[in-house]
């Protein structure tokens, strides 16, 4: 699956990505995972996301720009994408929070370019290509943001109302969702196992007939060896050992 996650803060995007790439790699399947378009990068070194919270608001937008249409290859590239944010965030966020000085998000992001991005994936024809709206109640998100509080922030609890209502608009608009089946998942008074199934089940009609047929097959809960059986692909546990030394 080529999933693009957009969604306020808090919703829960992380923590589906995460879960959902565990899922795949019990399956032998390696998803690549690109959930750092948030400012600051969450894929840097500490002293450097510090450093890129005071980058100049040119250097920024470009950075940021630069990274969004390189992964346009990368959904192209690899069979199992898992993207948080993209552009859709990035156009939310910069409109909202860009003139204000006390954030670290900057000004003037080339919105233009945002149907521009989503006509590259789609004149591909990609398998697989599904945007996942992920929302929950406005309650439960100030209680997370309360429970816990990000390092590094971006939205603030005034705004909760005004950012869910963007996130649905651009979503509106995409071109992801225009005569295209999407996924809109809220996540309120769910745990993120009951989350993750439920996205399972929604994506089913959308994932390729491969992926579907390696969700079919039942999994060992330990780690297990793929060895055929007259012509037949079994899943064979590991005894504790084996298991034991294949860490090692």
């Amino acid at each position: 699956m080529r999933a693009i996650f957009v969604g306020i803060e808090y919703a829960g995007k992380s923590t589906l990505i995460e879960l959902l790439d565990a899922y795949y790699q019990r399956l032998e399947l390696h998803p690549h995972i690109d959930d750092h378009f948030t400012i600051p990068d969450s894929e840097l070194s500490p002293e450097s996301r510090e450093l890129a919270l005071k980058f100049p608001d040119d250097v920024k937008e470009r950075t940021q720009r630069m990274q969004i249409h390189y992964h346009i290859d990368i959904v192209k590239f690899y069979e199992h994408v898992l993207l948080a944010g993209w552009h859709i965030e990035e156009s939310i966020y910069t409109s909202l929070y860009g003139p204000d000085p006390s954030s670290h998000y900057y000004p003037g992001y080339w919105y233009q370019f945002q149907r521009q991005y989503e006509a590259q994936l789609l004149k591909e024809d990609l398998p697989g290509l599904v945007l996942i709206h992920v929302t929950a109640e406005d309650d439960t998100i100030q209680q997370r943001m309360r429970d816990h509080p990000h390092k590094h922030q971006v939205i603030r609890e005034e705004h909760i109302a005004e950012l869910k209502r963007r996130f649905s608009g651009e979503v509106e608009k995409s071109l992801l969702t225009q005569g295209r089946e999407f996924i809109d998942l809220d996540t309120t008074a769910k745990t993120p196992q009951q989350s993750l199934d439920e996205l399972l089940t929604l994506s089913e009609p959308l994932v390729s007939t491969a992926e579907l047929a390696m969700r079919s097959v039942p999994v060992p809960a330990t780690e297990y060896d793929v060895r055929y059986e007259n012509g037949v692909r079994k899943l064979i546990p590991k005894s504790t050992k084996e298991a034991r030394e294949s860490i090692t």
